[in-house]
């Protein structure tokens, strides 16, 4: 799929349609996949983390969760895009599971959250195959300790590992698991948990659609998220303008270097 190259990072320029078949085709192909759900916070820690770089672009998608992300790809030429946000995107592939015999597996949350999001989405889609829940310990595991959690996932034959434990950590834990973990996609989506179980509340939809559900969350979590968002929002805006500059005086450019190239000498008839 096309990609839109936000600040070096590549965004698939898709929409929340296309993200749905991909992850349908990654199950169907029974080959390992791993999926980012990217908002401007992973784009601004890919830029001090070259590793993380590196994950996210050569991750098998990556969805541009918040609207920063669709508007620059929309700038940026790929007009079609939508946003493929984490928590819509769960519930759109949980509501369609029962229906295709998805079997799913929790991966992440504080204590108690996977095991209340499975309760709840089971609850709200009969027949909805959850084969397993893990709440590791918020501490680097132990080689030990990450052989049973491997183990565990794949005695459970998952066709979907949904990762909730926040970026980089689930970027991180997905592509050092890529071909250990034996189910064919992985997804990371972060707060995602919590929204589904319940234990955080969302942004109103109005202020998703205008780029606002930073905001939010920050009033709702000051202590937790004032250092984050006081230095990802003035430095995303600053570096997106930056690129945007960049590829509006490359085009004048070139547009003015091809108008002054001669024209070619006007065909006569032998």
């Amino acid at each position: 799929m096309p990609r839109a190259k936000v600040l070096g990072l590549g965004v698939s320029a898709i929409t929340f349609a296309d993200a749905i078949a991909a992850i349908d085709a990654f199950v169907r192909l029974r080959t390992p996949h791993y999926v980012c759900i990217t908002g401007a916070h992973g784009v601004i820690e890919s830029r001090s983390d070259p590793h993380l770089l590196a994950i996210h672009n050569a991750a098998d998608l990556v969805t541009p969760d918040g609207m920063p992300l669709v508007w620059m790809s929309r700038l940026l030429g790929h007009t079609a895009t939508e946003r493929v946000y984490g928590p819509d995107l769960m519930r759109a592939i949980t509501r369609l599971s029962p229906a295709r015999g998805y079997r799913h597996f929790y991966y992440g949350g504080a204590p108690g959250v996977a095991d209340a999001l499975s309760a709840r989405l089971r609850d709200a889609h009969p027949g909805l195959s959850v084969v397993g829940t893990c709440c590791p310990p918020f501490r680097s595991l132990s080689r030990e300790e990450d052989e049973a959690v491997v183990a565990q996932i794949n005695a459970a034959r998952p066709d979907i590992v949904w990762v909730g434990l926040s970026t980089p950590k689930q970027e991180n834990w997905m592509a050092s698991h890529l071909g250990r973990i034996d189910a064919p996609v992985m997804i990371g989506v972060g707060a995602a948990f919590d929204f589904l179980a319940g234990t955080k509340r969302q942004a109103p939809v109005w202020m998703q659609k205008r780029g606002l559900e930073w905001l939010f969350r920050l009033v709702s979590e000051p202590r937790r998220l004032f250092a984050r968002y006081m230095k990802i929002v003035p430095l995303f805006l600053l570096l997106a303008a930056g690129q945007l500059l960049k590829t509006w005086l490359a085009s004048r450019i070139r547009g003015g270097a091809a108008s002054t190239m001669p024209a070619p000498p006007p065909h006569r008839p032998g």
